[in-house]
Parts: structure tokens; sequence; C-alpha cells
């Protein structure tokens, strides 16, 4: 007595090479690298929430003087030292600045300066950092030997002497604390592409003939990119705080113009009596770094390959 061949749906006997690939799961779905990181970074909540207060406060610095009549620099000499009202949202100091208004352009000008000396700190600790360790030699012995050199120099104290010797300019505050805020990242720079230097793609490079300046740029820098990207985003908090710091002291930036420093430094001077002058710019402050470390964080989580903060990809 014969037995029935199983039939498929159609009828017919199961072919033995449609039973084996109907156990053969389908092949995983390959995601490009950076959508790989940007859903790693989506699963950290409080990077993601950092990242919507950032977008909440450059929305704020941009477009937050749109929703007042008041200028930064106008003067309402009828509503001195005003506690917040209809008028004032955020209430005036004593020469009748609408603080809202110097709000948004304290906030404006603190960002400007943290993100360009940011930006510009990373580009020259990678090029140096990174072009010292791909040299090597003498090159790279001196150019440690600066950077040690620096890193010992009472940079504070010449910050805060030629800013107020050109009068707390902002403009004359980047490239000083450019100046002054390199050396840190650079040295970690150097530390990771002394190993970079060795692998195969820099070798075949300059046995092509490739310049030194071309392996640097091309090679070597954009293999520091998670490195680059977090320390930019860390960069930000430091000069943030710096230039608060120097602006609170009397050193940074000075009237006419404001940042959230000097707004500080002006409302600690009527705590008691004008509460309102100091705590709005004081949120900002900490809203800001607070942001900015969650973002810092998430992005350090989400380049990570072995950290399971941002879960699977």
């Amino acid at each position: 007595m014969t037995r029935a061949l199983p039939t498929g749906s159609v009828g017919g006997p199961i072919d033995a090479s449609q039973g084996a690939q109907a156990d053969v799961a389908p092949p995983p779905l390959r995601l490009g690298r950076r959508r790989l990181y940007a859903r790693r970074f989506a699963r950290n909540r409080p990077a993601v929430v950092g990242m919507a207060i950032f977008v909440f406060l450059g929305a704020y610095a941009v477009l937050g003087g749109l929703f007042v009549p008041w200028n930064w620099s106008d003067q309402d000499f009828l509503a001195l030292t005003q506690p917040p009202s209809g008028s004032h949202w955020f209430g005036t100091n004593q020469g009748g600045n609408d603080t809202f208004a110097q709000s948004v352009h304290g906030l404006q000008r603190s960002l400007v300066i943290a993100l360009s000396v940011s930006l510009m700190t990373i580009a020259i600790s990678a090029i140096v950092g990174a072009g010292a360790a791909y040299v090597g030699g003498r090159v790279e012995r001196w150019t440690l030997a600066l950077i040690h050199f620096l890193l010992v120099v009472p940079s504070f104290l010449i910050l805060a002497l030629v800013s107020n010797r050109v009068g707390g300019d902002w403009r004359v505050l980047i490239p000083l604390l450019t100046i002054f805020g390199w050396m840190f990242t650079a040295r970690v720079i150097w530390s990771v592409s002394t190993s970079l230097r060795e692998r195969d793609y820099v070798l075949l490079a300059e046995f092509m003939g490739v310049p030194g300046w071309r392996i640097v740029l091309r090679h070597i820098v954009p293999h520091l990119g998670a490195l680059l990207v977090i320390n930019f985003t860390l960069g930000v908090v430091a000069t943030v705080l710096s230039e608060t710091s120097l602006s609170f002291l009397g050193f940074g930036v000075k009237t006419p113009d404001v940042s959230l420093g000097s707004l500080l430094a002006d409302g600690s001077q009527t705590l008691t009596s004008a509460p309102w002058l100091f705590a709005f710019p004081a949120g900002l402050l900490v809203l800001l770094t607070v942001s900015v470390t969650l973002i810092g964080d998430g992005l350090r989580d989400a380049l990570d390959p072995t950290s399971t903060a941002g879960g699977r990809g």
C-alpha cells in the first residue's frame, strides 16, 4: 500500500527546496552607518530630550525677538526695574531695557561664540594632533612640547587681561578662546592617531606616493569622526561656561553688548530686589548646558559600538 505524497497549495507535491527555503529566515535589513547612528541616538531618551531643548533654545535665540515690540537696546523710561508684566514678559532692568529681548540677544551672542570657538578648536586640534602623529620624529616632539607648555599657561588670566584691554569685544573673544582651547583635544587626537598611522590604508597611500597632507586629511582625520563630533558638542559647553565666567567677572562681553554672562553679572547685583534679572538668564544658561551635555552623551553612546545605551542596531 503506497502512501500519498504531501501536496502544496496547488495540490502538487512539495519540492524539497521549497521546504528548505521556508525554514531559512529572511536576511536582516542592512542599515547605513548614518541611519544606524540616528536610530541608536533616537533610542536614547535623555539625548532626544536634550536635542529638543537645544532646538527650542536655538529657535528662541533666532525668532524670539519677533514676539516683542522691544529691541534689546531700547529703553522704556516709564518702566524702570519693573517685574514681569503683559508689556514686558521678563520685566525690565535699571535702564528700562526689556529683559526678554536682552535674554534673546544674550543667548544668541553666547551661542555664536560657543559654536564658532568649538568649531575652530576642533579643526585646529584635528590638523595639529593628526599631523604630528603622522609626521613623527622631531616635529612630533616639538608639537607635544608646545601643547604641554600651553596647557600649564594660566590661560584664564591672559584671556581676562587681553579681553579687558580690547573692551570686551565678542569678535576678539572668539580667537582668544580658540587660541587657548585646542591643546587638550589635540593631545587626545594625537594619542588616537598614533595607532591610525600604522593602518594598511595609510601605508598603501604612502606606497602610492600620496602627499602627507592629503593622507592626514583624507585617511586619518575622517576616521576620527566620532571623537571629533563628541568633542565638538562638549566643547560648546566648555566655551559657554568660559565666556559666561569671563563676562560675569567683567572681563568678557561688555555693554552696550550683552551675553548670558553679562546679564547674570547685572542680575546678581539686584538679586533680592529684582530677582527676575538673574533668574531668566540663569534658567537659559542651565537649559543650554544641560541640553548640550545630554546631546554629547547621546552621541558618545550612539557612535560607540560597545555601548548598549542605544540598543541594538
